[in-house]
């Protein structure tokens, strides 16, 4: 039985033994690091199904949920807001949000992003390269995006950026929730802020004013603030800078995003098939016992939809290891939005339109003002992460 997870020996390819896998159905059984088994699910059909059935708890507080890394035992992620509710908590808490991740908020707040981007680049063509693009370009972006949105100062970001890491990479239980908790102390003097009537903009402000104790108490807007924060800079910086690294390693896809604007939505949409930085739609256990893909997940069983394969399906994409910015899939339909990087059913992404905008306006301003930029060292030498589920690098040095 293979274990989970593996790293990638490719930025923006799914592991070769995820390959493999996929090659032999679309359910395995894998082992975790504790000893437990759970269902990977590598079928694009079968992913979509499981995360849109009601017989799938999301709740990361059930004692039969599968810890798929020993930082997810810590308890800060038990449970972590939106993505470890079920209804109808969860679907009470997403409405509240849904007003500022709204497509015609998104579209709004793009002015703005297209000013901070050509500002950033600015700042890296006055310093001349070589550059890290992870700290001068691929982080602050949405690094400062989600500060605003919230309404957490920015100047606070060293402070912010360094915690989710420490969160989010933790080799043990005792280092997340450490990083959490100094999180969770900052998120909590800011919402005593706003209670005291320190009125500032931002969702966090706005949410302050809805707390009934009954809908929306404080430990839930802490417990969305947190997820909201770790959720909204992390995944996306990496997604900036491994989408860079893919265009560079396919110069020929590059001028999708000189091209014009018709052509960039479903460039990005095929980057984020491709890359796939989070490696996992969505980790669930079955309440009830369900029969699919010719197996039958019991009740209590874990349950893990790899992104990265279930977006390598060849029964929706053709040829689907190669990056091809003008895909079609079957019938000749446009099939870029059918990848399951953001999730699928309930729970899916509720930044997706704001994560789609922001990787828009990046790989657009960075390919036109910098037409030849290029990685300082080889793909196969960038410091990547390693260890998890979150795929990344630490840097990227580039040159122009």
């Amino acid at each position: 039985m293979l274990s989970y997870p593996r790293d990638r020996t490719c930025p923006y390819q799914p592991s070769p033994e995820y390959q493999e896998l996929g090659e032999k159905g679309p359910l395995h059984r894998v082992s975790l690091w504790d000893g437990k088994s759970i269902w990977m699910v590598t079928g694009h059909a079968q992913g979509r199904s499981l995360l849109a059935d009601p017989r799938m708890s999301a709740d990361r507080s059930r004692d039969d949920f599968p810890v798929v890394l020993p930082r997810f035992e810590a308890p800060i992620f038990k449970p972590i807001a939106l993505i470890g509710y079920d209804p109808p908590v969860h679907d009470i808490h997403r409405r509240m949000l849904a007003p500022a991740f709204s497509l015609k908020h998104v579209r709004d707040m793009r002015p703005a992003v297209e000013a901070l981007t050509s500002d950033l680049i600015d700042r890296m063509l006055r310093t001349g390269p070589p550059a890290d693009l992870v700290a001068d370009f691929a982080l602050p972006i949405p690094s400062m995006v989600i500060s605003n949105l919230l309404g957490v100062p920015y100047e606070d970001h060293e402070f912010f950026e360094e915690k989710t890491v420490g969160l989010l990479q933790a080799k043990d239980a005792a280092g997340a929730e450490a990083a959490g908790q100094a999180l969770w102390d900052y998120l909590d003097e800011l919402i005593t802020a706003q209670e005291d009537g320190a009125d500032g903009p931002g969702v966090i402000a706005a949410l302050a004013g809805q707390i009934d104790d009954r809908d929306l108490t404080r430990e839930d807007l802490l417990r969305i603030a947190l997820a909201l924060l770790i959720g909204g800079h992390d995944t996306t910086s990496q997604m900036i800078a491994l989408g860079v690294v893919t265009l560079l390693e396919h110069p020929d896809q590059q001028a999708a995003f000189t091209e014009g604007s018709e052509v960039i939505p479903p460039a990005v949409d095929e980057l984020l098939r491709m890359v796939s930085v989070t490696d996992v739609s969505g980790v669930r256990v079955a309440t009830e016992d369900i029969e699919i893909g010719g197996q039958v997940i019991r009740a209590g069983e874990g349950v893990l939809v790899s992104s990265s394969m279930a977006n390598r399906d060849p029964s929706v994409y053709g040829d689907p290891y190669t990056f091809d910015v003008h895909r079609t899939g079957r019938g000749g339909v446009v099939s870029g939005r059918q990848h399951l990087t953001f999730g699928y059913g309930i729970h899916q992404c509720l930044g997706q339109n704001l994560a789609r905008m922001e990787l828009e306006v990046a790989f657009s301003a960075l390919f036109t003002r910098i037409p030849e930029i290029r990685l300082a060292v080889p793909a196969g030498e960038l410091p990547s992460r390693s260890g998890g589920t979150m795929q990344g690098v630490h840097s990227l040095p580039v040159e122009w």
